[in-house]
């Protein structure tokens, strides 16, 4: 709940699409040598080569444990020619850099002009990887910060699981969202309700399974994605040998039967 006891819906807060105008990313600085073994140093020019590239058109914030992280993404950036003047540093430290999944939830209320933080609980994808005590931490710093009113609904959710068409609709998965290791308590349509409740959101459409050996157990955002508010891009798999094939040929047809918000057919593009 926020601190006026009611949800983020009941006071008319709701989740914006991802393709909706925004005025910054936020990024945690890749740092846990267990993520890249080996090779972790190849990582930091590639990724100061997206930070580039993003900030040429928005902010870019992004979260370090300290003055020394900062100063070697500093020289990362500047080396692959990033504008430093439209990139923050925040010391808000991380366990690892997965920050659409850890990071928090912005929700908006046009009509009041008002932005929330809603802090879903952050387990590493079912408590794969520990320790994620400071992940966990993140969207607190970030909301307070900004002084922001926080909600709170006490269950673990990652920003890769869900995919908002920005006009009351969200796509999830069920291997996700209703694996063991996220909420054994709740059922799917009691995660149904937190996802109206705390994204603002009016329909929830549930895909099946993700991509197999995915560590995230499926999260839709490997899969299925909106490009617009009636839109989405599906990826297939056109070798029937291929274990990918039948779960992402079952993913296409429910999609194929789902509606909007609206009652509207969605208009499904293919991705091999």
């Amino acid at each position: 709940m926020s601190a006026q006891g009611k949800t983020p819906r009941e006071l008319g807060y709701f989740f914006p699409a991802e393709f909706a105008k925004h005025s910054a990313m936020w990024l945690s600085w890749p740092h846990k040598q267990e993520s890249w073994p080996g090779k972790i140093e190849t990582i930091f020019p590639v990724y100061a080569q997206f930070v580039k590239l993003v900030a040429e058109g928005e902010k870019v914030n992004i979260n370090v444990a300290d003055e020394k992280m900062k100063q070697k993404a500093s020289e990362h950036l500047s080396k692959a020619g990033a504008d430093l003047n439209n990139i923050n540093f925040f010391f808000f430290p991380s366990n690892d850099a997965w920050c659409r999944d850890h990071g928090p939830a912005f929700l908006i209320n046009p009509k009041e002009k008002k932005k929330m933080v809603v802090k879903w609980n952050y387990n590493a994808w079912g408590g794969k990887y520990p320790p994620f005590d400071l992940d966990n931490q993140i969207p607190i710093s970030i909301a307070n910060h900004y002084n922001l009113p926080l909600a709170t609904p006490g269950i673990v959710m990652e920003g890769g699981s869900v995919d908002f068409n920005g006009r009351g609709t969200v796509l999830t998965t069920t291997s996700c969202l209703l694996n063991p290791n996220r909420n054994p308590h709740l059922n799917q349509d009691q995660i149904g309700i937190y996802l109206k409740d705390y994204y603002g959101v009016t329909n929830v459409l549930w895909l099946g399974d993700g991509i197999v050996g995915d560590d995230t157990d499926g999260h839709v955002d490997d899969i299925t994605r909106f490009v617009d508010e009636e839109t989405v891009v599906t990826v297939v798999e056109v070798n029937k040998h291929d274990e990918n094939y039948l779960p992402l040929k079952e993913n296409l047809e429910m999609l194929e039967k789902m509606r909007l918000e609206n009652g509207k057919p969605l208009r499904i593009l293919t991705l091999p």
